[in-house]
């Protein structure tokens, strides 16, 4: 989610994911997503979606999943995007043992959990932050 260039999705293909779907709003920024893909040969193993997450969230038959890692960089201090990734889960969205990152500003304070997804960890690294929760029941995969 908010993928931009892309570049946690190429680094979990080119790592051994077998798929990743892109989720990003603006046009300009999925052309060199694409682009990107097309360089590290991965397209094959991409879906890109021009589409706000809120949209792609409320679309199951849009969703590649159900989803084992979930990473989302929703702009810094946009509070609008980063309430839609702390309401982020959906029935089906994640694996039952599903892992779901979200970076923010280090002075940023997220739930301890989302849905069913409990805070495991939080790393700082200068003036950002990433949240790493941890799915661990079989509601994450109802209908």
């Amino acid at each position: 989610m908010y993928a931009g260039t892309g570049a946690v999705g190429i680094e979990a293909l080119s790592r051994g994911a077998s798929a990743v779907t892109f989720v990003e709003s603006d046009p300009k920024v999925v052309a060199l997503l694409q682009q990107n893909l097309q360089t590290c040969h991965l397209l094959d193993q991409a879906q890109v979606l021009t589409e706000q997450t809120a949209a792609f969230l409320d679309r199951k038959e849009w969703w590649g999943g159900p989803y084992d890692v979930l990473f989302a960089d929703p702009p810094y201090a946009d509070l609008d995007e980063l309430d839609i990734m702390i309401h982020a889960w959906r029935p089906g969205l994640l694996s039952e043992h599903a892992t779901v990152i979200i970076e923010q500003d280090a002075h940023a304070e997220l739930p301890t959990s989302i849905g069913p997804a409990a805070l495991v960890r939080r790393y700082r690294y200068g003036d950002t932050a990433l949240y790493l929760y941890g799915v661990s029941t079989s509601e994450s995969t109802a209908s």
